[in-house]
């Protein structure tokens, strides 16, 4: 039996506004069944739907996090889908490639030895103050969130996430994002 999901749930999986949902069935851009008044999505082409999405966008994307297992998931999953992924360790050398580079998305880990991801936010939204980030953090309510907070919106990544979890964070980004 396929797992169907509501607009409510799809908008929670994806990390979407249920307003994007609706606007994604009225172009006919997702996958969807309508039993009665209501529509249904079947995960399952939704996953094949994100990858085949994502396929078209080549995105420059920047990971910060200490843990070589976290940028190799990140890496391994979205270099397969066509995106160039820059692994950093430490938020010194994702500054340095800040400064130095284009990207289209960064994702920052929170807790971080050396410099903290808070201020590492902060030094990123000083030198290229429209570049999206998203905050990956096993530390939701600490100190550290509430410090990148104060520097303005972003994305948030809860540890432990999936690969289909970094796959619909982009995909919100490069897809669902625009107006």
């Amino acid at each position: 039996m396929p797992n169907l999901m509501t607009v409510g749930e799809l908008a929670d999986y994806l990390r979407v506004t249920k307003k994007t949902i609706y606007r994604l069935l009225g172009r006919g851009k997702i996958p969807a069944n309508k039993v009665g008044n209501q529509w249904r999505f079947e995960k399952s082409l939704i996953d094949d739907w994100l990858r085949q999405s994502s396929v078209g966008a080549k995105a420059s994307i920047l990971v910060i996090d200490d843990e070589e297992i976290v940028r190799a998931l990140f890496k391994e999953t979205l270099e397969e889908l066509g995106h160039g992924v820059t692994g950093a360790e430490t938020g010194l050398e994702g500054l340095e490639l800040v400064k130095q580079r284009d990207f289209e998305l960064v994702f920052l880990d929170l807790k971080m030895p050396g410099m903290d991801g808070a201020e590492l936010f902060r030094q990123i939204r000083t030198i290229k103050p429209k570049l999206p980030v998203t905050i990956i953090s096993g530390y939701p309510e600490s100190d550290m969130m509430a410090r990148a907070l104060a520097q303005g919106p972003f994305g948030v990544m809860n540890k432990p996430f999936s690969e289909s979890d970094i796959v619909a964070a982009v995909n919100s980004f490069l897809r669902f994002t625009t107006p």
